[in-house]
């Protein structure tokens, strides 16, 4: 994959998170938003999950569209030429440096908040609102960290 270096922006990024339902995909559909094709992206989880209604409809929100995101696992990935590897979850990084010891990929843990263990504790509003949290958090973190601080905002 070539590398990217237009704003900071490398060539291609992967994030992972546990289950590839929550987390990385929607850190992996923001940068889509505002980088565009100017880098590769994709997300893997630790182990399968299953697609969450919660994350789709607080992406929605924005204009961002995840319902077709189908999760997928590390040992799913086709490709694992990645210049970056951003983990969010515990789990994630651990499995990251592990599959990364032996090749020249920086890995970042951004440690992110796990909005599905409030399922079945807190009322639907509050769930909504922890998950937009999330999305909020990886968006303003992604706009720093690839400096894309003029484009789209939440």
């Amino acid at each position: 994959m070539a590398s990217g270096g237009e704003r900071g922006l490398p060539g291609a990024v992967l994030f992972v998170c546990t289950m590839n339902s929550v987390r990385s995909p929607m850190a992996a559909a923001i940068l889509r938003h505002l980088a565009g094709r100017r880098v590769y992206v994709a997300s893997a989880g630790v182990r399968a999950g299953g697609p969450d209604a919660f994350a789709a409809a607080v992406m929605e929100e924005i204009g961002i569209d995840i319902t077709q995101h189908t999760p997928h696992t590390l040992r799913d990935l086709y490709d694992t030429t990645f210049d970056l590897i951003v983990t969010l979850s515990p789990e994630a990084h651990h499995q990251a440096l592990e599959l990364t010891r032996t090749m020249a990929v920086e890995v970042e843990y951004w440690p992110t908040f796990d909005a599905t263990g409030l399922i079945g504790y807190a009322s639907r509003d509050q769930i909504l609102q922890a998950y937009r949290d999330v999305r909020d958090h990886l968006f303003a973190r992604i706009k720093r960290r690839f400096g894309l601080e003029g484009g789209p905002t939440v």
